[in-house]
């Protein structure tokens, strides 16, 4: 386990200040020093949001973060303002169902996951941030998925309570490497569904053939880039 600067950005109503606070719940859980700090427009949903999350093993000096060495781009207007601050090496990952433009760094590691787009195909419209929340975990290990799920749990609001279960689907979603290179062909694809028993951590609940799930047998939620 280590430590991480992590920048989230995008429009005000992805779930930016949301995923945020997830992950900083799940590094408290962790025992880590955490900071989280959101910035957003005049206007929250839809005007712009990026929030910035420290994860350490020792006192953190700012909150905010100007040297990602992870970045979270849902918006065009996202990546192209901070694509250049972070550190060689570091992570970035897109929402290229939203974004088309690649970025032009050769020095980072950069992940185009169309989350929009599996998470509206898994019925679950606006949950793209925690597609991409499983995806981060999934590439960075930064806590345990014990302390994922409490982070989570902690987060959602007691009258949003309903919507754990379809949180956890999508944070599932976005931990499974089934997703097609672009211009690959696709194999039969595993679709899901979750029932409310289920938890995330538990994929064997949710796989489904693609032909039950309403898709033809060999069609594909989607692509990234390896």
């Amino acid at each position: 386990m280590t430590g991480h600067n992590i920048l989230l950005a995008g429009f005000g109503g992805q779930g930016i200040l949301f995923t945020g606070k997830v992950i900083a719940y799940a590094g408290l859980m962790e025992g880590m020093e955490v900071s989280w700090l959101p910035s957003y427009g005049p206007e929250m949903r839809g005007g712009t949001a990026n929030c910035s999350v420290c994860l350490s093993e020792d006192p953190i000096g700012s909150p905010l973060v100007t040297e990602p060495d992870i970045l979270v781009a849902m918006n065009l207007p996202s990546l192209e303002k901070f694509e250049k601050d972070v550190v060689p090496g570091g992570l970035i990952i897109v929402d290229s169902s939203i974004i088309t433009k690649k970025v032009a760094r050769d020095d980072v590691k950069v992940i185009y996951l169309p989350a929009s787009e599996i998470a509206e195909k898994a019925g679950i419209k606006g949950a793209a941030n925690m597609v991409i929340l499983g995806k981060l975990f999934k590439e960075t290990s930064f806590c345990t998925p014990e302390n994922l799920d409490k982070g989570l749990q902690k987060t959602i609001p007691a009258k949003k309570m309903d919507l754990l279960d379809k949180n956890r689907l999508c944070i599932r979603l976005g931990t499974e490497n089934r997703f097609q290179n672009p211009g690959a062909s696709a194999p039969g694809f595993i679709f899901y569904n979750f029932d409310s028993t289920s938890s995330w951590k538990d994929p064997s609940r949710y796989r489904i053939p693609a032909s039950a799930a309403g898709c033809a047998p060999g069609s594909a939620l989607g692509a990234i880039s390896p």
